[in-house]
């Protein structure tokens, strides 16, 4: 997979994913239909429960629909095998969670690092890669640093670093704020923001109102299906502050 070939396209084609619960079947999924171009940026918003996370599991290649297709940067992803999706996963989707899912006996370089060990990238190239992004966090004086010794804010930094390492071209965030102090998330979103301006694809699935609407693009989910798919036009004066 060449550089030029990586992409955060999406089209995604009556997508159902369903759970049983003892005898109940619950529809997570019901019939999703969407369409987004590179360097889009994207909220989902919507009540608990109402299928925010299992979209972006399933957007993430983290899990499978029972029916429909899903096509991330011009392929179908339904049909790949196991191997082949966290192939293609490591090259084209980087991760930013809630809780951060860092190695704790890993110091934060080597976390950021662990994708290029995984993918066979040379130490050389790998210290090449890391040193401006660990620069542009602002983890300089803290990359030897375990994740136990650093901040809600700072940890968050790092996962983000891990995320773009292999510069992929799309980014799904959930809820990338919700454990940390208004300052760090306002760190954290700017630092986002930032990223999706130099091209990078950014989904954000949220509960906070402020954050959602930063977004210029917002989805809006109910029982499992898409309600509501607005466009905005926002200027950088009109962005709600978090």
């Amino acid at each position: 997979m060449t550089e030029a070939m990586k992409t955060g396209a999406i089209k995604v084609r009556g997508v159902h994913r369903r759970f049983q619960l003892g005898d109940q079947t619950v529809h997570a999924l019901n019939d999703i239909n969407l369409d987004i171009t590179q360097g889009e940026y994207i909220s989902v918003m919507g009540p608990s429960g109402s299928g925010k996370s299992t979209l972006l599991n399933m957007l993430g290649l983290l899990d499978v629909p029972d029916e429909g297709e899903y096509w991330l940067a011009g392929e179908d992803t339904v049909p790949m095998s196991e191997e082949a999706r966290a192939g293609y996963r490591r090259d084209h989707i980087g991760f930013v969670f809630q809780s951060y899912h860092l190695v704790p006996r890993l110091s934060a370089r080597e976390n950021m690092e662990l994708p290029m060990v995984l993918a066979g990238i040379p130490p050389a190239e790998r210290r090449k890669r890391l040193a401006p992004v660990i620069q542009r966090l602002g983890l300089t004086e803290r990359a030897d640093h375990k994740p136990e010794q650093l901040s809600g804010g700072q940890r968050q930094r790092v996962a983000i670093g891990r995320a773009i390492i292999m510069q992929a071209p799309l980014l799904l965030a959930d809820e990338p704020t919700g454990n940390l102090d208004t300052h760090s998330g306002a760190d954290v979103v700017e630092l986002l923001e930032e990223l999706n301006a130099q091209g990078v694809t950014l989904m954000v699935v949220t509960h906070d109102m402020a954050l959602g609407q930063r977004a210029k693009r917002r989805l809006r989910m109910v029982d499992g299906a898409i309600v509501s798919d607005d466009t905005f036009a926002i200027s950088s004066s009109e962005e709600p502050a978090l």
